[in-house]
């Protein structure tokens, strides 16, 4: 069982590491990235409609990801952001694995927010799961992220979300020291 302790420094040890920040090459074994997944399955959700959706691209896939993505870009907003197209061709080259994450809608079920907080609640404990075995992470909502056309890529609906893109790979610079105001800023007690 983990100590209280070894959760809080997991936690005060998050960051968001950036593609560029990974060391050139290296691979993430895909039974660590299997265990991120299992890890963000675990997350809470109401009426347990389990909304997350992972679509994971790895080697050449990484290739067809960044072509799908730069071109689809391309389509929608022209080719004016040179500096956008490249990035969008550029980063996933840089990473191990990229998972697309989705929302299933149960609109019959529940509002759309709850399900929104569940799926964020996944990308938490794929966050905390990725720093446990110190690899670099980071989530994009760039991107193709809310071109509606993306969506059927992912095995998405038209009612469901495209929330993102998460960058997984092996740390080649240490993150720096993470930036927060006191919590106690942001605190009412009311006894």
């Amino acid at each position: 069982m983990h100590t209280p302790e070894v959760i809080n420094e997991v936690m005060h040890r998050r960051r968001s590491i950036y593609p560029y920040q990974y060391e050139p090459g290296a691979s993430v074994d895909d039974g660590i990235v299997r265990q991120i997944l299992e890890n963000a399955n675990t997350a809470p959700n109401h009426k347990k409609t389990m909304p997350w959706r992972f679509t994971v691209f790895n080697g050449d896939g990484r290739k067809k990801f960044a072509e799908l993505q730069s071109s689809l870009y391309i389509k929608h907003h022209g080719t004016q952001n040179q500096v956008k197209i490249k990035k969008l061709e550029d980063y996933p080259l840089m990473a191990s694995h990229i998972i697309a994450i989705g929302l299933k809608r149960h609109a019959d079920r529940l509002p759309e927010i709850e399900e929104v907080l569940a799926v964020g609640c996944a990308i938490q404990n794929m966050f905390l799961t990725a720093t446990a075995y110190n690899l670099g992470c980071y989530l994009s909502t760039g991107g193709v992220t809310y071109i509606d056309e993306a969506k059927a890529y992912f095995h998405l609906e038209p009612e469901d979300k495209l929330i993102g893109f998460f960058y997984i790979g092996k740390i080649k610079d240490a993150p720096k020291e993470m930036l927060r105001t006191p919590v106690d800023e942001k605190i009412t007690f009311i006894s």
